[in-house]
């Protein structure tokens, strides 16, 4: 019994193991297979490059490359005999100011698209220094009364001045016009010999489009602007939807540029400052602050304005504090006396 009891465990033992014998064998593992490439895609993203921005009017720039360069302010005649002005409907920025016997005169200042000539131009006065230092760069004027030659002299700005031997292969006398009013900037050549000069900086804040800029948002609709310097002086400007641009008048008559078509601008600030005559001129005083009107994509907005220093910009901000935003492209800033006006035109 015994014997016969050891006999059925070793066959028992004998087909267990052959059991897992054969469970062994099936549950080898499959050889591995290397996968074969199906695609020979290799990425080819390159991070962009920044957007740059032309820092005096805020608009997008293929090569910046072509702002390495200082700008040029210019002090623009005014006069009738002057106009048809040579190169302002290139400008980037231009002030225009109150001078002697109610009229005015630009200081015009060009930086992404620099004309080959510019002109008339004129003698400096006392507010300039303080209207271009923020800039830097260059100021070309035709002389002055030398305590206002010796305020300009006085910046951070080159002074290249009508019949000085630094400028004499730049400047020169027109035949189209009579003088005082026929001096003319080789504006290129003129910038081409102080490349050493930095650049400026950005001056007024941008939105990223009109429909963004303060105006456009908080603004109200208007016609235009009239606007008031002096008895003989009244600019004005008018809006534009065709071309979504603000257009200028001078007292009723289109200002017509170098090319004859209308001076025109993306934005119109309208500063209010007070105007001294200490110096025996009018001097516009742009140390301090307060009202402005700001006009953009056909509409107006009021606004404050600061100026701390002579080499700070013009800073405006809107009723609740907020920093303005400018549409991007040109700009007019019209600083008009307190005892002038600055009437905007209902729409309609």
């Amino acid at each position: 019994m015994e014997s016969r009891g050891r006999r059925l465990i070793g066959a028992l033992a004998l087909a267990v193991s052959a059991l897992l014998a054969g469970c062994t064998a099936a549950a080898a593992p499959m050889p591995a297979v290397s996968p074969t490439p199906t695609s020979t895609y290799v990425s080819t993203y390159e991070t962009p490059a920044p957007v740059v921005y032309a820092p005096l009017t805020g608009m997008p720039v293929d090569d910046p490359a072509s702002l390495a360069h200082p700008s040029l302010a210019a002090k623009i005649d005014d006069h009738t005999a002057a106009r048809p002005q040579v190169g302002l409907e290139a400008t980037d920025i231009v002030f225009e100011e109150l001078v002697e016997g109610g009229l005015t005169r630009y200081v015009a200042v060009w930086h992404s698209n620099v004309p080959a000539e510019i002109g008339p131009i004129r003698s400096i006065r006392p507010m300039d220094p303080d209207i271009i230092s923020p800039l830097g760069g260059i100021v070309a004027y035709s002389g002055g009364q030398q305590r206002f030659v010796a305020m300009m002299r006085d910046t951070n700005v080159y002074n290249a001045i009508h019949g000085m031997r630094d400028t004499d292969a730049v400047m020169f006398r027109t035949k189209s016009k009579a003088a005082p009013h026929n001096v003319i900037v080789k504006a290129q050549e003129l910038i081409g010999m102080h490349l050493d000069l930095a650049a400026p900086q950005q001056h007024f804040s941008f939105a990223a489009d009109a429909a963004g800029s303060t105006a456009a948002r908080e603004g109200q609709p208007v016609a235009g602007i009239d606007l008031t310097f002096g008895a003989p002086s009244h600019p004005s400007w008018r809006w534009d939807a065709a071309s979504s641009r603000w257009l200028r008048f001078q007292n009723g008559a289109v200002d017509l540029d170098s090319n004859g078509a209308q001076l025109s601008a993306v934005n119109v600030v309208v500063v209010r400052v007070p105007v001294s005559f200490g110096l025996g001129v009018p001097k516009t005083e742009l140390i301090g602050g307060g009202e402005a009107l700001v006009l953009s994509d056909g509409k107006v907005v009021h606004a404050t304005w600061s100026k701390g220093d002579r080499l700070a910009p013009i800073r405006l901000v809107d009723d609740t504090g907020a920093v303005i935003r400018l549409a991007p492209g040109n700009s007019w800033v019209e600083l008009v006396p307190q005892s002038g006006a600055a009437d905007p035109v209902p729409v309609g």
